[in-house]
């Protein structure tokens, strides 16, 4: 491990906890405690934290809502040549907030900008589902209505990976009827609470998942929901390769699609070749 840097003004992207106090990590307090502003989603939570970690750094909300607003007014100050910590609620900042954007800006103005990594609730839930971590796709919330749940549910159908989502308390039902009806019975854990003290992963088939929080209600608290990828035995029906290739070849070459289908299905090149192929000569 190399040996620890010298102070550098720019953007420091913080980790904050996730729900244990020690998430954070002591590079994290010291980056915070030498901001010049912090800007944060929430500046009551951010103010709580502080208070619990001796942290006296001024907060400026910079969320989705305002955050077209308030970027111009945070890069005229890393322009300037003070220090901006950036963080989320809770965990990794740019993992489903705003935050990327300040960053390109930072990128094009060629202002310094680094990472303070730390907790994260993705990577977290990952680690404790007991599903292959090696290959995975986070894709945050789903949408409120089940058609367009379902529709996106079966974009992600095919993917060759495990799936991670965040989910609200109110809408674990009706988002995990749909996840079945969609995807099939597949394996999944549901994480709830990280590192708080009533941390909870029930993992188990999508049925019985669903069966259970039937009979015992859900439980409060913040769901990430962790699918395990298709069954490798399942075999893609003909038509259904046909509805996945039809879609790729409106969009790129029939080598392209061929290979992003391939990556998608896990399916013998030969064979997605050769409907590709024929569909081609169709006229798709």
């Amino acid at each position: 491990m190399s040996e620890e840097t010298s102070f550098i003004k720019g953007l420091y992207l913080v980790s904050t906890p996730i729900g244990n106090l020690g998430d954070i990590s002591d590079r994290a307090v010291k980056t915070l405690k030498s901001a010049d502003i912090v800007a944060c989603e929430d500046t009551r939570v951010t103010a709580k934290l502080f208070s619990l970690l001796g942290i006296s750094a001024p907060l400026t909300p910079y969320h989705e809502h305002n955050a077209d607003k308030v970027r111009p007014a945070l890069m005229k100050r890393l322009k300037n040549g003070e220090t901006v910590a950036l963080v989320s609620d809770a965990g990794t900042p740019l993992v489903n907030d705003p935050g990327y954007r300040l960053v390109q800006d930072c990128i094009a103005e060629n202002v310094y900008v680094t990472a303070v990594p730390g907790a994260s609730a993705v990577l977290t839930a990952l680690q404790l589902s007991g599903l292959p971590c090696h290959r995975f796709l986070f894709s945050g919330f789903l949408p409120v209505k089940s058609a367009a749940r379902k529709k996106e549910l079966k974009e992600l159908s095919t993917v060759n990976s495990t799936l991670i989502f965040y989910e609200a308390p109110q809408r674990i039902g009706e988002t995990l009827d749909d996840m079945l009806d969609v995807l099939g019975d597949r394996r999944i854990a549901v994480a709830r609470e990280l590192t708080k003290r009533f941390e909870e992963t029930l993992r188990a088939p999508l049925s019985q998942v669903i069966a259970n929080y039937r009979k015992n209600g859900v439980p409060k608290g913040e769901f990430v929901l962790v699918v395990a990828p298709p069954d490798k035995e399942e075999k893609i029906g003909e038509e259904k390769l046909k509805e996945i290739l039809v879609s790729a070849l409106q969009k790129m070459s029939l080598k392209d699609a061929v290979a992003q289908t391939v990556k998608m299905t896990g399916l013998n090149k030969k064979q997605v070749y050769e409907t590709a192929l024929a569909l081609k000569n169709d006229g798709i």
